[in-house]
């Protein structure tokens, strides 16, 4: 059993980067200012820039998980199995935690033992204006349940959310096979059908500074992990349909085109590792569709 000091923060902090340095030193100086002290970990994708250097050099205070390859949002697990604090926040290099939140969520799983990941309210930018999810997570039909804080979702934001670390691991933390974008959802099934709550809690506050233009090929890549989801999780008719719905779309898109040619190339692996939701999961996916169409 792992012993803390009286003082240690009972919430670790993991941040996966790539070749982001000055971002990630932005998003460093506002964590170590937290009045929660917690411990942050940086998990480095293999960066060819100064990012190591610049870790060294600046912020010596600061854990480094110098992975040999890109590893993608897996680096996310490999942090994760790295700390000892029960609970581990998620930030991105571009995105830092509220003075105040950390303790916040700390306190809700304390009180909430089947919580599993409590998702943020995350304020964009300098202006802090509120991030569209906000609203749809806080209007999730899937509603409160009485065991648990917040409003129930199947849904969250990697960059603002909190994760009570054993069942973070017990589901098999973020899935090798999507690599990186759309990741989300498919660890929020897998904590569901666990048996771990996943709840937003709006009073658990992220910030959000991301770069003006998306990152190229996001979308894309996007669209195939959803397909990829799919074709793990959900059932076979309905994973037939979106791939049909892609398909179509594809003979006169290029994004959908690219996104159904990664979605091929992976399938073999997607339905090797396939594990069905199950139904009472289902159902909550498929009452989360329904509101959203």
């Amino acid at each position: 059993m792992t012993i803390q000091h009286q003082d240690a923060s009972p919430v670790g902090i993991v941040i996966a980067t790539r070749n982001r340095s000055p971002a990630l030193a932005e998003a460093l100086s506002h964590l170590l200012t937290l009045p929660e002290r917690p411990e942050i970990l940086v998990a480095d994708n293999a960066s060819t820039d100064d990012t190591r250097t610049m870790l060294a050099r600046d912020f010596p205070q600061v854990r480094t998980l110098a992975l040999p390859f890109n590893h993608g949002a897996l680096a996310r697990n490999y942090g994760a199995r790295a700390l000892d604090t029960p609970y581990v926040a998620f930030s991105d290099d571009d995105s830092w935690w509220a003075p105040g939140a950390l303790g916040r969520a700390a306190r809700l799983f304390e009180r909430h033992p089947r919580l599993g990941l409590i998702a943020a309210r995350t304020l964009v930018g300098p202006a802090a204006d509120p991030d569209p999810l906000n609203e749809v997570l806080a209007a999730s039909p899937l509603g409160r349940a009485a065991d648990l804080p917040g409003t129930q979702v199947l849904g969250f934001l990697a960059c603002a959310s909190v994760v009570r670390r054993s069942a973070y691991l017990d589901a098999g933390g973020f899935h090798r096979l999507l690599f990186f974008g759309g990741e989300e959802t498919l660890l929020a099934y897998d904590m569901a059908a666990r048996g771990w709550g996943v709840t937003h809690c709006p009073d658990v506050v992220a910030h959000h500074h991301p770069a003006p233009s998306a990152r190229p090929g996001r979308p894309v890549v996007q669209r195939r992990n959803e397909l990829l989801t799919a074709w793990l999780r959900r059932p076979v008719p309905y994973a037939l349909a979106r791939t049909r719905a892609l398909a179509a779309e594809a003979r006169h898109d290029d994004h959908a085109r690219r996104a159904l040619r990664g979605t091929l190339a992976r399938l073999p692996a997607a339905l090797r590792a396939r594990r069905p939701l199950p139904p009472h999961v289902e159902r909550a996916a498929r009452l989360l569709e329904g509101a959203a169409a």
